[in-house]
């Protein structure tokens, strides 16, 4: 009997491993609570979808490297161009022209423009200062930027993971 026992994956008289730990059935949302997660997700739905209409590429150099992220001078379109193209970073010392002072197109993989703060940026390659950076990036949001002492400017924040954007968006908007 013990034998069949384990050879079934289980000790007799042993409860299964998967059985559930809290009450067998989930307990109902209130209907406050029911209105106000739908009105949640409706948001949240609407923020992605604003995201990936205002995506942009961030094409640039890294300034500098912060706590919160990297701040980076975008507006190099030659870093969507072989050879650059092969990873999103290009090492500091590759020779890379910056485009010519124009405004930044209103598209979907536009190439962003001007200082922005990047974050969720992928852990590999590790970047340095005065490196190149390519790569999709969501709004989101605003960063007040000290680039010296007693100065200060706000710049755009940008997101390389999607869903880091739409959770900081939806949060921003519901305070």
């Amino acid at each position: 009997m013990l034998l069949a026992g384990l050879a079934a994956g289980r000790l007799l008289g042993s409860e299964p491993t998967n059985a559930p730990s809290g009450p067998a059935t989930p307990q109902p949302l209130g209907s406050a609570e029911q209105a106000k997660a739908l009105a949640r997700a409706q948001l949240a739905e609407k923020v992605r979808a604003e995201c990936i209409e205002a995506r942009r590429y961030v094409a640039g150099r890294v300034i500098e490297i912060t706590p919160k992220g990297l701040v980076v001078e975008s507006g190099y379109s030659a870093l969507l161009q072989p050879p650059f193209n092969q990873s999103w970073v290009v090492h500091g010392n590759a020779t890379v022209a910056k485009d010519l002072e124009t405004p930044e197109e209103k598209h979907p993989d536009a190439v962003c423009r001007g200082l922005v703060l990047l974050t969720s940026t992928p852990r590999r390659p590790k970047v340095k200062p005065y490196d190149y950076v390519v790569i999709h990036a969501y709004p989101a949001g605003e960063e007040q930027y000290r680039p010296v002492p007693g100065v200060e400017k706000t710049i755009r924040r940008y997101s390389a993971s999607l869903e880091t954007a739409v959770q900081s968006e939806v949060e921003r908007r519901e305070k």
